[in-house]
């Protein structure tokens, strides 16, 4: 299963160290170049199931930037041209531009949701009370409370 990625996800578990989770999850994780020079700012080394892939349509990138960061622009169009299963995204406006572009998008609390049915983590409420306390990773109360009710937590 191919899954591309934009940074926020990846960084947020990386400083809860549970970044092995997308590994379990999906194996490889594609990242665009610009993604990996984000996480390369604050994190010295990635996993080696992170792989960095350049994007190749450049016009469609640009057709993003007046409404994206430069990282979420390249994972869309990375996530098109490899046809990835999913893309990994949790900021609105960009989730918004990638399902109009046809791509089936998910966020950080539905990994760790689907990571919690599978065995993989203990707790969902203590790994995403970790995400609040020590990443600043944003989620709404209602977002939280559906996630943490689907697992019967």
């Amino acid at each position: 299963m191919i899954v591309v990625s934009d940074t926020s996800a990846i960084t947020s578990l990386l400083q809860i160290g549970r970044v092995q989770i997308l590994q379990q999850m999906y194996g490889t994780v594609f990242v665009p170049d610009a993604v990996e020079r984000e996480l390369r700012c604050s994190h010295a080394a990635l996993p080696d199931f992170i792989i960095a892939v350049p994007v190749h349509d450049a016009e469609g990138v640009a057709r993003f930037l007046p409404q994206l960061q430069q990282g979420e622009a390249e994972a869309i169009v990375l996530a098109k041209e490899v046809k990835a299963r999913a893309l990994l995204i949790d900021e609105k406006r960009g989730r918004a531009v990638a399902m109009q572009e046809g791509l089936r998008v998910i966020g950080l609390v539905g990994v760790l949701t689907a990571a919690k049915m599978k065995g993989l983590i203990p707790s969902l409420a203590a790994t995403l009370d970790d995400l609040e306390t020590k990443a600043d990773f944003r989620m709404s109360a209602a977002l939280k409370a559906g996630a943490l009710r689907s697992v019967g937590e």
